[in-house]
């Protein structure tokens, strides 16, 4: 993830970034900075739509939310607006959300990590995730074939490797990834 020289610096707003132009970069603007990200490789795109799937197979039996792919525009302030990789978004009304404006909230954000924005996901995006209440956030370590999770009043996230299991409602049975088998299917092996 790359970062504006200091020449260039000020303070974003979403306005500003919807100024941007459609030039096949993803930007995001977290407290005001801008980020640029280059496209995604193929094995992070297998992992965003493997993951998407299985949340989207779950939530068709706990229909609680509705789980979404980047790109998109989640505004959490006038100078934050983030493109999660893989993210649930509560209903609204019973029904799903109709725009990005509709989403106030995110029941799961996930980050599928890459080396341009390792370090961006870990700390900026994270802080700006839990700041924002997202009930969990999933940083999913293709690599290392694990999965932070960190709650919104986390310190230190919980390190999964055998299985996720994710439960947004109690009155439905929780999700449950076997990630070994998970990332095995994904990435080949």
């Amino acid at each position: 993830m790359q970062m504006v020289s200091a020449a260039e610096r000020k303070h974003w707003t979403v306005a500003d970034y919807m100024a941007l132009p459609d030039d096949g970069k993803r930007y995001e603007v977290i407290d005001g900075e801008l980020f640029v990200t280059p496209a995604p490789i193929a094995d992070h795109q297998r992992l965003v739509f493997a993951l998407g799937r299985r949340l989207a197979t779950y939530l068709d039996a706990a229909p609680v939310g509705e789980v979404l792919l980047s790109p998109a525009d989640i505004e959490f302030a006038a100078d934050t607006v983030v493109q999660p990789d893989v993210f649930v978004a509560p209903l609204v009304g019973g029904a799903r959300p109709r725009s990005w404006k509709d989403i106030t909230g995110l029941l799961l954000a996930a980050e599928v990590l890459s080396t341009s924005t390792r370090r961006v996901d870990r700390t900026v995006k994270r802080r700006r995730y839990q700041r924002a209440g997202v009930a969990e956030y999933w940083i999913i370590d293709g690599d290392a074939r694990l999965v932070e999770r960190w709650r919104a009043a986390d310190e230190r996230p919980e390190i999964l490797s055998d299985e996720l299991v994710w439960q947004p409602d109690a009155a439905h049975e929780p999700l449950r990834i076997d990630l070994p088998a998970f990332f095995a299917s994904a990435l080949d092996g």
